[in-house]
């Protein structure tokens, strides 16, 4: 099975969270950026407020699609030791260097004037638009975890069955209607994988 788009993906995650539709403490978090449009879809038909979770992916440099960690904000960094291990020490080190200062740039344009997230006792939905090695879900989940978070869903349309695995250690629940054994990539998964862009995010959280 494949999505014709983000959106496409976002509704068939929003029927499978249907149970959380329209709660008072209820809060969907898109992951920047890819996730964002599959979030906005989910908050729209779930009638939850949206907002953004900047996390950056630690890519390896000679095959991007696989992480070997990944920072969010709040100090958090993630690490997959069994990928991180066959990284060269010092390409580590320049990954994080970089990763930490577009986390801030994007941290700072997306918030633009709105406040700080405040997560405190709230159940939040934490969407992508699909799980790999989950990295970078990882990370999400530890910052809103830092936020308060009372109740961490990780959400996606798609993922492998190991990510899901891996998140189930740390979220309080997971939500992936479509588990590929043979699961490769994320961008395998849609019709229409075009990078997400900063004016596109900032437009989606206008709504909010």
């Amino acid at each position: 099975m494949s999505f014709r788009d983000r959106e496409a993906g976002g509704a068939l995650l929003a029927e499978a969270l249907a149970r959380y539709a329209r709660r008072p403490d209820l809060a969907v978090l898109g992951l920047v950026r890819g996730g964002v449009p599959v979030a906005a879809t989910v908050a729209r038909r779930l009638e939850a407020p949206l907002d953004a979770l900047v996390v950056r992916k630690l890519g390896v440099p000679w095959e991007p699609e696989v992480a070997f960690g990944a920072l969010g904000s709040e100090g958090v960094c993630v690490l997959n030791q069994d990928i991180a291990a066959q990284v060269p020490p010092e390409t580590v080190a320049g990954v994080l260097r970089r990763e930490a200062l577009e986390l801030r740039r994007r941290e700072q344009r997306y918030r633009g004037g709105r406040p700080r997230l405040h997560l405190r006792g709230q159940v939040v939905v934490l969407v992508d638009d699909g799980l790999a090695t989950g990295a970078s879900a990882r990370a999400g989940v530890a910052v809103t975890r830092r936020l308060g978070a009372r109740w961490v869903v990780v959400a996606a349309p798609v993922g492998s069955p190991f990510a899901v695995d891996q998140l189930l250690e740390v979220a309080d629940e997971v939500v992936c209607p479509v588990q590929p054994p043979d699961f490769d990539a994320v961008s395998c998964w849609y019709e229409d994988f075009d990078q997400v862009s900063d004016a596109e995010v900032e437009a989606l959280l206008t709504w909010v």
